[in-house]
């Protein structure tokens, strides 16, 4: 039993590192590489994430029956329009199976304005980087690496988070 302790301590303790003083941070402690990141936009187009290397982004993934979901959200707006994160591309990913008007819906009653609708409907995405609730948020560097997760709700709007994130930029 002890060595089956020690073993989960030392297992959890290889993977990341929780950022002091921005609640929900973890980094990683290896970059991690993920081929075929493909999602659709509200048009029905996919979109492929290799055509974004050089940006840094963030893929918030969300649900509309979500209350902490509902909460972060327009926090996560606001921070896509902020200046000094200019490299910053967000998508936030409905993984909750939602259609088109419901998710159109849920953007309008928050006032969302600088994000736009994308999906996940085959949650191929949510089993890829193994999702274990939303919102979760995955950050990705400029390379194509994730070096960061948010497991659960954040302010976006966080003065800590920001000056965190500009890092990265």
């Amino acid at each position: 039993m002890r060595f089956l302790i020690i073993f989960i301590f030392l297992l959890s303790n290889s993977f990341a590192d929780e950022v002091a003083d921005i609640n929900n941070l973890v980094i990683n402690k290896e970059l991690k590489k993920y081929d075929g990141i493909t999602f659709l936009d509200a048009k029905n187009k996919e979109l492929n994430l290799d055509d974004y290397h050089g940006n840094l982004i963030l893929l918030n993934f969300w649900a509309t029956w979500c209350a902490p979901c509902k909460e972060e959200m327009p926090s996560l707006d606001l921070l896509q329009n902020l200046e000094n994160l200019d490299n910053l591309k967000i998508f936030p990913i409905n993984v909750g199976q939602d259609n088109i008007k419901k998710a159109k819906d849920f953007f309008d009653d928050l006032e969302i304005q600088h994000l736009e609708l994308y999906f996940d409907t085959s949650i191929t995405l949510a089993k890829k980087f193994g999702l274990r609730g939303i919102p979760t948020s995955i950050l990705i560097n400029k390379e194509g690496l994730e070096f960061a997760r948010i497991f659960g709700l954040i302010d976006f709007e966080d003065k800590k988070f920001i000056e965190w994130l500009s890092n990265y930029n």
